[in-house]
């Protein structure tokens, strides 16, 4: 498409929207539909089943962004329409976004599809004790202190402290990575990477304190109030919602605009790593508008 020259004489150049075709086999009223404002996408198949979920500050935007995408061509040819919710900002899509993922198993979401099983490092209060590996089956994440770093499995969990015992010159058998033997030295030390905790040439309290130093930016954020909170969102055209969090678990959101419709329900609500990672950083950063939530918000 050429530059053309108003009746004014004013020179306009080409908007690349203009000429974009639309997938003649994508519902093209679904398209037309979508708002330039923040929420989830999903596209769905001819049996209406969900191919993939997304998240935008700009529905309208991300979606004509993947259907620009020549990588995505496998998942476009199979869809049908496309199918959006909005939310009142970033952090509610990111919030919706995880959780219909989880719940919906949608074939092309590949890393959030599946709930993990996660383990952490948990350092004892005793200066003398190994940090042990436990997993979130067994204990609260959201409410047990001394937690460092979240892991899909055992062996990643192993490695990360590993790989922080041999940075800060710890001790691998007092760190249970390697099994000690009285009287004698840990390998670490023989070759001088080892300060000698083995040995006692390191008191256990000062190799304890080295070790929960390195640890704490790993740190797992206990859930900080007593009872679920409210982040809120507002959106420039007036549009509210409340987002339930109960211990790192989203439980729903509360619109406050168009009415309050019933707030998602959980029989057990446990500790989810998504939403923890979505908003352990602005929460602890006080970038987030919190809070206290009443009877009122259940359903």
């Amino acid at each position: 498409m050429q530059a053309r020259i108003t009746s004014v004489g004013l020179l306009v150049k080409p908007d690349p929207a203009d000429a974009f075709e639309y997938p003649h086999h994508i519902d093209r009223t679904s398209l037309d539909a979508l708002p330039a404002k923040p929420g989830i996408y999903i596209f769905r198949d001819e049996q209406d089943r969900p191919l993939y979920i997304g998240k935008s500050v700009n529905i309208r935007v991300r979606v004509l962004s993947h259907l620009r995408t020549p990588e995505e061509a496998r998942m476009l040819r199979a869809s049908r329409r496309v199918e959006f919710r909005r939310t009142a900002g970033e952090i509610g899509a990111l919030l919706l976004e995880s959780r219909l993922i989880k719940e919906l198993q949608p074939l092309h979401n590949k890393k959030l599809r599946r709930t993990r099983e996660m383990c952490t490092l948990r350092l004892n209060r005793d200066v003398k004790s190994a940090p042990e590996i436990v997993y979130a089956r067994d204990y609260d994440f959201a409410k047990t202190a001394d937690l460092y770093g979240l892991f899909a499995t055992r062996k990643a969990a192993l490695e990360k402290l590993r790989e922080i015992v041999e940075a800060e010159e710890l001790c691998p058998a007092v760190t249970g990575l390697e099994t000690p033997v009285r009287g004698r030295a840990c390998f670490a030390r023989q070759i001088s990477r080892c300060r000698g905790a083995c040995t006692g040439e390191e008191s256990a309290e000062t190799h304890y304190l080295r070790l929960k130093a390195a640890l704490q930016e790993m740190r797992v954020v206990a859930w900080p109030y007593p009872g679920p909170m409210g982040i809120v969102e507002e959106c420039g055209d007036g549009w509210k919602q409340i987002h339930i969090i109960d211990r790192w678990f989203y439980v729903g959101s509360i619109d406050k605009v168009n009415g309050t419709p019933p707030v998602r329900r959980a029989t057990r609500r446990s500790f989810d790593i998504d939403t923890y990672r979505i908003l352990v950083k602005p929460m602890v950063q006080g970038e987030l508008r919190i809070e206290p939530v009443t009877d009122s918000w259940r359903a």
